[in-house]
C-alpha cells in the first residue's frame, strides 16, 4: 500500500505539474491536483485514476477550445479556464472522499457508483459550460424557459447545452460501466441521467440561489466579485452571498452522485 501511495504521489505531482506548465492550473490548482490525484492513484487505483484523468482531460481541453467565440461570455464567469485550488476540490473532492470510503468499504459496488456519478455530473456541467455558449441561439432562463438571458448567464440553457451536457455524462458512463470493479453496462443509463440531473441542479441554482453581481459601468451581470473584468467594483443583486460558483460545482458533484445512487438501484445496476 504505502509503495502504491508513493507511486501515487508521483505520478498525480507529475501530472500537475505538466497541468501548471501548460496553463490548465494555477500554483495552487496543481497542489490541490497533487493532493487529490494521491488519493485517486495511490489509494484507489488505476480504473479510478483513469476516471478521474478522463474528465480533467477532457474539461481542460474544452476550456481552450473556441476561446474567440467564448470570449464574450468568459466575462460574466467568476473564474477563467486556468483552474485554482477550489476549482480543482469543489469539482474532485467529492470524488475523493468516495475513494475514501473505498479503502473502508473494499467490496461495496455503491462506492464506485458515487464516485462515477460525481465525475459525470461535474463532467456534463462542465461540457454545458464549455460548448452551451456556441449555440447561435440565446439561451433561455432555467426557471422560465420563456425569459431569455444572454450567453454565459448563471441559469442559461440552450439545447446545445443540454446536448452537451448529456454526451458528456454518457462518455464518463462508459468508461465507469467498462472499468468497473465488476463491469456492467447497466451503469451507463443511470450514470448518464445522474450526470445531466447534476448539471441541471446546477443551472437551478445559478439562477436561483447563487450569488450574482452586477458591474455598474458595463452594465452587465457576472459572477465575479469584487472586481469585474473591466475592474470595477461589482455589487450584488440577488442570491446567498456565500454561495459562490464552487459551492454550487459541489453541490451538482454530490446531486450527481446521490441520482447515480438512487437509478443504480431503482434501475437496477447493482
Amino acid at each position: 500500500m504505502l509503495i502504491r501511495v508513493i507511486a501515487g504521489l508521483l505520478l498525480a505531482a507529475a501530472a500537475s505539474s505538466l497541468a501548471h506548465r501548460l496553463r490548465a492550473l494555477t500554483r495552487g490548482g496543481a497542489l490541490a491536483a497533487t493532493a487529490l490525484g494521491t488519493i485517486v492513484f495511490g489509494l484507489g487505483g488505476w480504473q479510478w485514476a483513469v476516471l478521474l484523468l478522463a474528465f480533467f482531460v477532457m474539461s481542460s481541453a474544452l476550456s481552450r477550445l473556441f476561446r474567440q467565440a467564448k470570449s464574450a461570455a468568459e466575462e460574466k464567469y467568476a473564474k477563467g479556464s486556468e483552474r485554482d485550488e477550489m476549482q480543482v476540490l469543489s469539482n474532485g473532492g467529492l470524488a475523493g472522499v468516495f475513494v475514501l470510503l473505498h479503502l473502508v468499504f473494499p467490496h461495496a459496488a455503491w462506492t464506485w457508483i458515487g464516485f462515477a456519478g460525481a465525475l459525470a455530473a461535474v463532467n456534463a456541467d462542465t461540457w454545458a459550460t464549455e460548448l452551451g455558449v456556441l449555440d447561435p441561439g440565446q439561451p433561455r432562463l432555467i426557471t422560465s424557459l420563456s425569459t431569455r438571458v444572454e450567453k454565459g448567464t448563471s441559469g442559461g440553457v440552450s439545447p446545445a447545452g443540454t446536448a452537451a451536457s448529456l454526451l458528456a455524462a454518457v462518455v464518463i458512463g462508459g468508461l465507469a460501466a467498462r472499468l468497473a470493479p465488476q463491469p456492467s453496462w447497466a451503469l451507463l443509463p443511470a450514470l448518464s441521467i445522474a450526470g445531466l440531473v447534476g448539471s441541471l441542479v446546477d443551472s437551478l441554482l445559478g439562477a436561483t440561489l447563487q450569488a450574482i453581481y452586477f458591474c455598474p459601468k458595463d452594465q452587465k451581470e457576472t459572477e465575479k466579485h469584487p472586481l469585474h473584468t473591466c475592474g470595477t467594483a461589482t455589487v450584488q443583486i440577488r442570491g446567498w452571498r456565500w454561495l459562490n460558483n464552487d459551492w454550487v460545482n459541489i453541490a451538482c458533484s454530490v446531486a450527481g452522485s446521490l441520482a447515480a445512487l438512487f437509478l443504480a438501484v431503482v434501475l437496477p445496476a447493482i
